[in-house]
């Protein structure tokens, strides 16, 4: 990279800004705001402690114990937040200037990309053949794009669709250039154009729908059979599926589908580099899921091309702007940040999205709040996709390399042979063998980061700690979409998948608490250490989920009077910091309902994603598996994405993730008709606030009432989970009762 920086260095005009991302009032705002809510935190503490030293009776002691463990929780993910609050930055690139500095297609580094797919029946072949075409038609020099697909479930109908994409891309790569096309995933494209077409677009689309046909039909058979095979080559290539070959055990297979020193296009222009790799998989060796594949392809394409910039992407995140690789040199070739910069995160979007989000799958604090405030310390973590890197990243810090333990995986060895050379693929494979890693430092010094499930959190996280920085690119058009769970099962397994990666970080030596802070300074590490109170936040929603109603139920009084002065600190936390998160998604321009949504969900999660991933990580700690890692779904069930639209909650899939929910929808509603009976018999000074918190969680709970009573469609929620909650529902409220007696 170096010869394109300094060639960056002499130009004469600058390629990127950066400002404060909202104005310098909100930030002053939030800073004054952040002290005197500590100031209220700390008040309230006083007040907890105060309880605990001077208790009325054991039951009130529990009580206030209870209640001070969830604030202090609260009180440590609020902290946290405001961290990326602090310093939030928007950065802006200057594309017409980029166009100055680099006037010749030999100007531009190479590219190289990575595409992670898994499960052909949970991520179909024809969604990842989308994503790759989509990078494949860059605005970019294409001889200098390599596509490397790796398929981790080893399927040969998955490398049956790339070969038909690699025809497909003959046609589609010089269509899109020379109709100045900009959606450039074929699917989205023909979707957005349905109502124009010319004979050229017909002819295309013709061709797509063919090749759409043909995958399918593989699909439904399950298999790739003669009908599907032509020529005595490809036969050669599917006969490595033998009856032995099964997703768990197989050898490394390597396939170059194009290959730009040799393929053109119909125009007679280079096509990218296309290659199909599945690594060596056997029963008897750990292969580290995504991570592990994400290692594979770094050794196999340092071998083969050895771009100096690697984009990361999931199968299902195709590119919006055929501009971004653009937007990223705009930086990289900035000699002032190339010292130490290792990556440039885009944010994650998402197509098909409910009109109001009901599932707040588009995680707005994860995917933009928390990375434009973490680019104004050192830089956003890692997202997982639409992330491109600097090779040399993955080799140790910036000023301490980690030298690898072949010449040839050497970040700045010059690949010299064609990609289909004997010496090349066979060298390729090697380093795609399944024992390949024993006694090397991949994993732990080298390449992708290993020991937990969030293997792009922990990355990012360790690259940082290595005196690496980021920055958050987020472009007003948006650089790329991916899918979204239709439904609340999948969203919610999703979400537990990460939970329990982030406690395998939490409980290591290299929790963001210490090892963090230690080594990225205070503001850096909490903020970091932000998604890790993910887990503990359980704790808080299930004791303000239970305690204050059952104790509503019983007449018992646990809140301040109205009448009380410290009712007013209570009435500023919860209206402060609700306001403040309200107002930071409105000032993005979101919508109240999907304010609403967003915070619905994140009591839901609570009350379930992260109750089981506790649960889960603790028996996964004494060695006893639970569950086993799932793909999350990309398959859209017609019935399913209706119901989505008209925004109903999907419970359609029993699970016992929902039993936690409905308990509490069950004694919220109990204890908000009790509540109001009470009031009205006069009790409503000293109840106030718990028939408050009450009626603001049964607000929350329509979703889940509507599906336990109102609803007939396969999406209700199963009978067996309401019965069971009933049950539940009574034996906590006889439980607290005899507590209280």
């Amino acid at each position: 990279m170096e010869e394109y920086r300094a060639r960056a260095a002499a130009g004469p005009l600058p390629l990127h800004s950066q400002s404060q991302h909202i104005s310098y009032r909100a930030t002053t705002f939030n800073r004054l705001f952040a002290a005197v809510y500590s100031v209220a935190i700390f008040a309230l503490f006083y007040y907890h402690l105060a309880s605990l030293l001077n208790p009325t009776s054991l039951t009130f002691f529990f009580i206030s114990l209870s209640l001070f463990i969830s604030d202090v929780v609260l009180a440590f993910s609020w902290a946290t937040t405001q961290c990326n609050r602090m310093n939030p930055l928007r950065r802006r690139e200057f594309l017409e200037n980029l166009k100055l500095l680099l006037k010749k297609d030999s100007d531009f580094p190479a590219l190289d990309v990575f595409i992670c797919t898994a499960d052909p029946y949970k991520e179909p072949p024809m969604n990842v053949v989308n994503t790759a075409l989509s990078v494949m038609a860059y605005d970019y020099p294409t001889w200098k794009i390599s596509v490397y697909v790796s398929d981790d479930g080893g399927s040969a109908m998955t490398l049956f669709a790339f070969m038909e994409a690699a025809k497909f891309a003959v046609e589609w790569l010089p269509f899109c250039k020379k109709n100045d096309v900009v959606e450039r995933n074929p699917d989205a494209f023909f979707v957005s154009n349905k109502d124009y077409c010319n004979s050229e677009m017909e002819k295309i689309k013709i061709m797509y729908e063919k090749m759409r046909t043909r995958i399918e039909n593989v699909m439904e058979k399950g298999k790739v059979e003669d009908e599907f095979i032509n020529g005595e080559e490809e036969h050669l290539i599917f006969d490595k599926w033998t009856k032995s070959f099964t997703p768990k055990n197989h050898p490394a297979i390597i396939q170059v589908l194009l290959e730009s020193g040799k393929n053109r296009d119909i125009s007679g222009e280079s096509l990218p580099n296309l290659i199909y790799v599945s690594r060596q998989k056997s029963t008897t060796s750990h292969h580290h899921f995504k991570a592990g594949a994400l290692n594979t392809l770094l050794r196999v394409s340092t071998i083969m091309t050895n771009a100096p910039i690697i984009l990361t992407l999931d199968c299902d995140t195709y590119s919006n702007d055929p501009q971004t690789p653009n937007r990223i040199l705009c930086y990289f070739l900035d000699s002032k940040l190339a010292s130490n910069l290792s990556y440039i995160q885009f944010p994650q979007r998402f197509y098909g999205v409910s009109k109001n989000d009901i599932y707040a799958s588009e995680h707005k604090r994860l995917y933009i709040f928390n990375p434009v405030g973490m680019d104004g310390l050192l830089g956003p973590a890692y997202l997982g996709t639409g992330c491109f890197f600097i090779r040399r990243a993955f080799f140790g810090g910036p000023s301490s390399f980690e030298s690898p333990e072949l010449l040839e995986l050497d970040p700045n060895h010059v690949v010299e042979k064609a990609i289909e050379s004997q010496e090349i693929l066979d060298l390729a494979h090697v380093v795609a063998g399944c024992d390949y890693e024993n006694d090397t430092k991949w994993g732990s010094k080298l390449g992708f980061r290993y020991g937990s499930l969030v293997e792009d959190y922990f990355t990012g996280y360790c690259l940082q700690c290595e005196g690496w920085k980021s920055l958050f690119c987020n472009p007003e058009k948006a650089a790329f979409y991916g899918d979204a769970p239709m439904n609340l099962l999948d969203g919610l397994n999703q979400m537990k998948r990460w939970v329990i990666g982030l406690l395998e970080v939490t409980f290591s030596k290299y929790s963001p608490i210490t090892f963090g802070v230690r080594f990225m300074g205070l503001l850096m590490g909490l903020s970091y250490s932000h998604n890790i109170s993910w887990a503990f936040l359980s704790i808080s929603l299930f004791v303000y989920a239970f305690l204050p109603q059952l104790a509503l139920i019983n007449a018992v009084s646990i809140f301040p009077k109205v009448t009380d002065p410290w009712f007013v600190l209570y009435a500023f936390l919860f209206l402060g910091a609700y306001g403040q998160d309200l107002l930071e998604f409105i000032l993005e321009g979101n919508t109240f309902e999907k304010w609403w949504n967003d915070q619905r969900i994140w009591s839901i999660r609570g009350l379930s994603s992260y109750l089981f991933a506790f649960i889960e990580f603790f028996f996964k700690s004494f060695g006893i598996s639970v569950f086993g890692f799932n793909v999350t779904s990309k398959v859209i069930d017609q019935e399913q994405s209706k119901r989505y639209k008209q925004e109903l909650f999907d419970f359609g899939t029993p699970s016992l993730m929902f039993l936690p929910m409905a308990t509490v929808a069950i004694v919220n509603f109990v204890a908000e008709l009790i509540g109001i009976w009470r009031s009205l018999g006069g009790a409503w000074e000293q109840l106030f606030l718990q028939i408050f918190l009450v009626g603001f969680v049964v607000v929350n709970c329509w979703p889940i009432y509507e599906a336990m009573v109102l609803r007939n469609d396969e999406g209700k929620l199963p009978p067996k989970i309401t019965f069971l909650s009933l049950l539940l529902t009574l034996f906590l409220c006889s439980l607290f009762s005899t507590f209280c007696h």
